[in-house]
């Protein structure tokens, strides 16, 4: 057995442990644990952010791409929406034991299905820091135990963060194990968690780019739940009104260009006015996002550049936009089911029909009406933090908050019925 092997195969049996007396633990014992975490975060904030900048400076002379270093990048306010964040989970209601459905059978049997922890939980990520206060949080409250596995680059910053948490546990008297940080960057560590430990992980959680989840979906041993990429196309219809499209699209795709709920495709109407049309493409033009189009969009501005049928697929997380003149609603449904990745995908409309088919008819995880898709996020639905959009349709489907980390099972009242022969 290699090293990797050992130290893994301890994790997990620490983690097996753990999860016993973290699934019995009651909700206030969950949430002193959460407060003392945020309020070890803030105060850690100074020691996060140097370990931070140590990471970022790594990162930069190791080539990181922009998008990556966007999301690895740490300061006072992010620090302190991860603090914020673990204070929200403490607020939500906790779904642990929580009565789902209830019945009476006709010989008296009391049926009731009843919310319990998945128990161990994998969750491999890249760049991002903060999805260890998230994810530690949202499987701390949900009652699993969690391995986190995060990338290389952002080993520093998670470390600094992990210790956070532990102090979070230790003040509420948890066991630390309910929380592990793998402390190696050896690749190895991650074949390890993906076939290797079957026995102590029950869900695999992926974050990250598409050859990281890819490759958990395809090496792993035990369930995943994950999405290979965010696809999210915006159409604006002939409905649509100007100011409202104009402020929906620009925030779609350039609030923040590195989060999965970036819109990376524009759909227009055909039958839009060509004012609207040229207004949407100058005002991305002039934001600073480059914009591919097709031959009608290339005809509304000479800034447009040619777009190539890989662009109607690519994830750019950066300020790269594809863009298309479409025939009504019907032909951007079809667009996006031949292209997308069912991740989200929004209307900006006043017709209330033309909404409702492109709802109902669009299907993947997230559909929006006049909203930003960059509201794909739990934290925006009222779910706390989130550890991911799940494009899968088994289990857990679009933010994976605390409910998605969570299964159930019967629990049957009796009165000493036995099943006739």
């Amino acid at each position: 057995m290699s090293e990797v092997q050992a130290l893994m195969r301890r994790l997990g049996q620490a983690a097996v442990a753990a999860a016993v007396p973290l699934a019995l633990a009651d909700t206030a014992t969950k949430n002193r644990a959460l407060l003392a975490a945020a309020a070890a975060l803030r105060e850690r904030r100074v020691a996060i952010i140097e370990a931070n900048a140590a990471d970022m400076r790594a990162a930069r002379a190791g080539g990181l791409g922009a998008a990556l270093l966007e999301r690895l990048e740490l300061d006072e306010q992010r620090v302190e929406a991860m603090a914020q964040g673990l204070e929200e989970i403490a607020q939500l209601a906790d779904p642990v034991g929580a009565v789902s459905a209830e019945w009476t059978r006709p010989n008296g049997l009391r049926i009731q299905r009843v919310r319990v922890p998945l128990g161990v939980i994998g969750i491999i990520y890249e760049s991002r820091p903060n999805v260890t206060a998230d994810a530690g949080a949202l499987c701390l409250k949900s009652g699993n135990a969690v391995i986190l596995r995060c990338g290389s680059e952002s080993g520093r910053s998670s470390a600094a963060i992990h210790e956070c948490l532990q102090a979070g546990l230790a003040a509420a008297g948890l066991p630390a194990e309910c929380i592990q940080l793998v402390p190696t960057a050896d690749r190895a560590a991650v074949g390890e968690m993906l076939s290797g430990m079957n026995e102590y992980i029950d869900v695999l959680v992926p974050r990250g780019g598409k050859s990281l989840v890819a490759r958990v979906q395809a090496e792993a041993r035990v369930p995943v739940i994950g999405h290979l990429e965010g696809n999210c196309h915006v159409y604006v219809d002939r409905a649509a009104d100007a100011q409202m499209a104009r402020a929906v699209v620009l925030n779609s795709k350039l609030r923040r260009t590195g989060v999965c709920g970036a819109a990376e495709t524009l759909l227009l109407d055909r039958a839009a006015a060509p004012a609207l049309q040229r207004s949407l493409i100058a005002a991305l033009l002039e934001a600073g996002c480059e914009v591919r189009g097709d031959e009608a969009v290339r005809a509304l501005d000479p800034r447009v550049r040619e777009a190539a049928e890989q662009d109607w697929y690519t994830e750019y997380l950066g300020p790269i936009i594809a863009a298309r003149v479409v025939d009504g609603v019907d032909a951007a449904i079809e667009h996006i089911a031949r292209y997308g990745s069912a991740h989200t995908e929004a209307i900006v409309t006043a017709d209330e029909r033309t909404a409702g088919r492109f709802l109902a008819r669009v299907d993947s995880a997230i559909v929006l009406h006049n909203a930003s898709t960059q509201f794909a996020d739990g934290g925006e639905f009222g779910m706390g933090a989130e550890i991911g959009i799940s494009t899968d349709r088994f289990h857990a489907r679009g933010p994976i908050g605390l409910e998605q980390l969570t299964t159930y099972k019967y629990v049957v009242h009796g009165g000493g019925q036995v099943r006739p022969g």
